[in-house]
């Protein structure tokens, strides 16, 4: 009995990993390859979705932490794709030298959508820029302020995300690629959990192989 448990929890995780993703990918993108050398990684957009607050949880409180998972997924990117930099001819633009730029001309996690991704990769002289959103169904631990361990236990043990990434063109804004997925049931309550799960698939998917 022990045994036939184990096997269907390996593969859960096997299916959490590295289940069916949806990709898509331009015909323009390999012909445009050679001229991109830096990419930005913006901070995510990310989206907590609930049909009531426990008790004790407030919107600002779930806001808080949309906003400090917005920049966490971004370095949690960031850091994976540097891991991974011998497998890509190009070059990924320092994320605290993204958000220093970013703040420089008064744009946040909450006005980016304001901005065309060509406005935002001249802004950030870079070529190309990868934009992500998540939609989770709890918060997931930051380690900042926000006491989301203490949400943990009383939001339930499921947790679900749904994960897009996408890479536009600096030059005129076409989606050049996208990268989605739905995980579920074994992606854990951080975004290390999560980032570790999703890298996988994307850094396989993604263009400019070297």
């Amino acid at each position: 009995m022990r045994k036939t448990n184990l096997f269907a929890l390996l593969v859960l995780c096997v299916w959490v990993i590295t289940g069916c993703a949806t990709v898509y990918k331009t015909s323009e993108l390999e012909k445009s390859g050679e001229s991109y050398k830096t990419i930005a990684i913006l901070p995510f957009e990310v989206t907590v979705q609930y049909n009531r607050l426990p008790k004790n949880v407030t919107p600002e409180q779930i806001t808080e932490n949309e906003y400090e998972l917005g920049f966490v997924f971004q370095n949690q990117m960031y850091n994976r794709f540097l891991q991974k930099r011998h497998k890509f001819a190009v070059n990924f633009q320092d994320v605290d030298k993204t958000n220093m730029m970013l703040r420089r001309n008064q744009i946040d996690i909450y006005n980016l959508g304001e901005f065309s991704k060509d406005e935002l990769s001249r802004l950030l002289e870079v070529d190309e820029v990868i934009s992500g959103h998540v939609i989770t169904s709890k918060p997931m631990s930051t380690g900042a302020a926000l006491a989301v361990g203490i949400l943990f236990d009383i939001w339930g043990p499921t947790n679900t995300a749904e994960v897009t990434v996408a890479l536009h063109s600096g030059k005129d804004s076409e989606l050049l690629w996208r990268f989605n997925h739905i995980y579920s049931g074994g992606v854990g309550s951080s975004p290390e959990q999560l980032t570790h799960a999703m890298m996988g698939p994307v850094s396989r998917k993604f263009p400019y192989k070297s």
